[in-house]
């Protein structure tokens, strides 16, 4: 099998692209088409562009993964493969209304990060890949919740289109094994001390914190931090709460973000207070 690293754009993975070589490495980026979140430099947002084949306005996590990706791909002296599906404007729109992800329904990941993926393998192979994760040694439950899903062989598999139906009128659906997820990092016992000093003194530049700046795995602590970090961002959280109507849908349960960016006007918030225990993830 040919082997893949799937790269978020964090220092984790980025460790397992440089020092655990693969024949492919691919990136999915979260984009919205809010203006508002533009990113900056016009010349990079052409390059961009470019390398996912769509229009490039602006991502919902931090802009330094912009960076990080172009860093990273000098650093190990290979192509990574950009990819972006829908931006995160389009996958909350179900006909009329607005429907947000939350913790029990977060199919953002699905389609922003999973789906993306799997359409680039999709187009590229004919058989399923080893695909390299970057779940640390202390984070052996989430590799064995991704190995549950797994079939007889080990393989994950995705539901796809495969056809119409005999009466032509619906989606005929099938399954499709494509890769076999392996964890370098928890075979090799490797925890988050030695990838943070391996980065160091390397000419890779790194965000804050990687995911959208409003995941809701992250505390509201923490998110209002992120309201004053990027403030632009989490807005554009607060407008889709208030469109899609406050109440039934919200990201976080018995809380809105407008509420949280209000909230904590006391206390001062830096940096170091806080880890990646309060930082959630989106899953990958």
């Amino acid at each position: 099998m040919k082997t893949c690293t799937s790269i978020s754009g964090g220092k984790t993975s980025a460790y397992i692209a440089a020092n655990y070589p693969s024949d492919y490495n691919v990136f999915s980026l979260v984009r919205t088409d809010d203006k508002n979140c533009l990113f900056p430099d016009a010349k990079l947002r052409q390059v961009v562009s470019d390398k996912i084949g769509k229009e490039f306005i602006g991502t919902l996590e931090d802009d330094m993964i912009i960076y990080t990706m172009l860093d990273l791909e000098q650093f190990i002296g290979k192509q990574i493969s950009w990819v972006s599906g829908k931006t995160f404007d389009e996958v909350i729109i179900r006909g009329d209304k607005k429907y947000l992800p939350n913790a029990t329904i977060r199919f953002c990941t699905q389609l922003m990060k999973v789906d993306p993926i799997f359409q680039w393998w999709d187009s590229n192979f004919d058989e399923p890949i080893i695909m390299r994760i970057g779940f640390r040694a202390n984070e052996m439950r989430r590799a064995k919740s991704m190995q549950e899903k797994t079939n007889k062989d080990g393989i994950l598999e995705y539901k796809k289109i495969i056809g119409r139906t005999k009466t032509g009128n619906r989606n005929k659906w099938g399954n499709i094994a494509w890769q076999k997820p392996e964890f370098p990092l928890i075979k090799d016992a490797i925890f988050k001390d030695k990838i943070e000093k391996y980065w160091k003194d390397k000419n890779v530049r790194f965000a804050y914190m990687n995911n959208c700046i409003g995941c809701f795995h992250r505390n509201e602590v923490l998110l209002k931090h992120m309201s004053n970090k990027h403030p632009n961002k989490f807005q554009w959280f607060i407008d889709q709460e208030k469109d899609a109507g406050y109440g039934a849908r919200t990201f976080k349960n018995g809380i809105n973000y407008e509420q949280i960016k209000n909230s904590l006007e006391q206390i001062n918030l830096f940096d170091e207070d806080f880890n990646d225990c309060d930082s959630g993830y989106c899953g990958l």
